[in-house]
């Protein structure tokens, strides 16, 4: 198969959407397959990678997200994609790309749109008017479901929204981590003392994007909340966004450190696994590619529980989910953090580690492909 990614939000700095889309793109190449990726970027270029074809094409600056980009001249993609035939389209993007769904239809083309986003979390955190936003929400999702074959949603928490609304083309296909490349053989004794320098003996990661939705002001507070009772900890996060000034005053004077984005995954594999918990408290969260590379590591996540993270977590011992007892305030993540100490390290690792190994890449790879040759074309068929 012939088959095309295009997404908006795609960056140097971007984690998740790229990481995902790197790992389908090399999948499907190992598998046989020809692949073509187009982004956005501050000029046109075409360049081939590991995970297939890349062309770039210039996007318009987002306000408030950073730097990142989104394609607005939709028409020079179709060009892209008249060109390169695809026999299967995957789009990430639930904004400026979705009329590619109708492309395809025209063109007897399967197609696929990634919810990488809860729209409803979204709007309530940004408009802060949830009665006010819900009735377009919903009409936008359903619109979105129309024009493509699947949507699919990473977890069941990305997909509540369109089944709240009777959507039936939608479809839960998780994510996946690298095993061999997150792994708890990853621990580093010489980076973990350098990380915990000398007023510090357990050592907390955040990673991810520093942005409102993800609300890292939680991990602060709650690292704040847990030096106020004595622990010796020390916070280290990894990314860049736009709210990392408002937050480096949050923590001036706590032992807080920012490392802003880190662009060595082999670097990032050691914090990962040389930490004692990784904080996801982003409520928002549709799956958090992170949190499961920490597991990985393993390094227990405690997450907050109103996100999907908490699927992601399972019933064992591989973190916690706050919000099951209590609110996600700082003093219910502190509380979740002792107790997620409190069990024997050797336990928890075991735990992290084995629900990651649950989830791994080649699974979500042969589910995409059995999802690109489920949908009835006969009209292709046909003309072949």
């Amino acid at each position: 198969m012939r088959i095309a990614h295009v997404a908006n939000f795609y960056g140097e700095r971007s984690g998740g959407l790229r990481t995902t889309m790197h790992r389908l793109g090399h999948g499907y190449l190992e598998a046989g397959h020809e692949v073509l990726h187009v982004v956005p970027g501050r000029d046109f270029e075409r360049e081939w990678t590991e995970s297939g074809l890349r062309i770039t094409i210039p996007g318009r600056v987002l306000a408030g997200t950073g730097g990142y980009r989104v394609i607005v001249n939709v028409a020079r993609v179709r060009r892209i994609l008249d060109e390169f035939r695809p026999d299967a389209l995957e789009v990430s993007d639930r904004f400026t790309l979705t009329s590619l769904g109708e492309w395809a239809k025209e063109n007897s083309i399967r197609s696929a749109v990634f919810s990488h986003e809860t729209l409803t979390g979204l709007s309530e955190t940004f408009v802060r008017a949830p009665f006010l936003t819900s009735a377009p929400v919903d009409w936008w999702n359903a619109r979105l479901a129309r024009r493509f074959d699947h949507v699919v949603a990473t977890t069941a928490f990305a997909a509540r929204e369109f089944e709240r609304i009777g959507v039936r083309n939608i479809t839960r296909i998780p994510l996946g981590v690298d095993l061999a490349e997150f792994h708890p053989a990853k621990f580093d004794a010489e980076l973990r003392s350098n990380m915990l320098r000398s007023d510090a003996d357990t050592l907390i990661v955040h990673c991810g994007r520093l942005s409102p939705e993800k609300r890292v002001d939680r991990s602060i507070d709650a690292v704040i909340e847990l030096i106020r009772r004595g622990l010796r900890v020390r916070l280290v996060i990894a990314g860049d966004g736009p709210s990392r000034e408002a937050l480096e005053r949050q923590a001036a004077g706590y032992p807080i450190d920012f490392l802003g984005f880190v662009h060595e995954r082999d670097v990032l594999s050691r914090l990962l696994a040389s930490a004692d918990v990784v904080l996801a408290p982003g409520p928002l969260e549709t799956f958090c590619l992170a949190a499961l590379e920490a597991l990985a590591s393993g390094t227990p996540v405690v997450a907050s529980a109103s996100s999907a993270v908490r699927e992601v977590l399972g019933v064992d011992t591989a973190g916690a989910a706050v919000g099951e007892i209590a609110d996600d305030t700082a003093v219910a993540f502190a509380d979740a953090v002792e107790r997620v100490l409190a069990t024997t390290e050797a336990s928890r690792r075991f735990a992290a580690r084995c629900r990651a190994e649950q989830f791994p890449w080649s699974r979500t790879i042969e589910r995409m492909l059995e999802l690109h040759t489920s949908t009835p074309n006969e009209p292709r068929r046909q003309a072949a």
